[in-house]
Parts: C-alpha cells; structure tokens; sequence
C-alpha cells in the first residue's frame, strides 16, 4: 500500500522502464506504431508503455512475454530495457 503523497517506487521504475524503451526505438529511428506492431501490441498499448502507466495513475506492469517480444524488436537485451531493482520494490511488510 502506497501512503497518499509518498513517492511510488513502482511508478518510478516504470518510468524508467519507458525511458529505456524510448531510447532503443530512437536509437533505430523507429516510429511508435511501428515497434508496436512488430512486437503485437497495439499503439496505444505501447505508447502507455513509453509513458511508464498502463491506465492514468497506474504504474506499467508487462508481462514477460511483451518485454521479450520489445526487445527482440528494439534490438536489445531485455536486461537493457530493465532498469536496475532496488529494495524500495519489495512488499512492504507491517
């Protein structure tokens, strides 16, 4: 649970997340809607993706399977598209 104006370590990591994506689609000067479609997503599913948020407030989750498929498309690792784990990621425990 996320106390109401504490940062979002999850939402933080999915912004990297995207920014990682963003960088390897520039790097080969692909469009949006192209990646996208490469890698079986829509558009709006993979621009949500760039922006770190699966619906407005919530922080991007993809499965395994859609990362995989991005970075055969993008041409990299997956491990390049992931930003480093931290501890702030781990369940909270009370």
């Amino acid at each position: 649970m996320v106390v109401s104006g504490a940062p979002d370590p999850w939402a933080d990591y999915s912004r990297l997340l995207g920014a990682n994506l963003q960088r390897a689609r520039l790097g080969l000067a692909l469009t949006q809607e192209r990646v996208a479609h490469a890698a079986g997503l829509s558009t709006f599913t993979y621009q949500k993706l760039e922006k770190g948020e699966s619906n407005p407030g919530t922080a991007a989750n993809p499965r395994l399977q859609t990362l995989i498929s991005l970075a055969l498309v993008l041409e990299v690792d997956v491990s390049d598209l992931l930003p480093p784990p931290t501890t702030d990621l781990l369940p909270r425990t009370q």
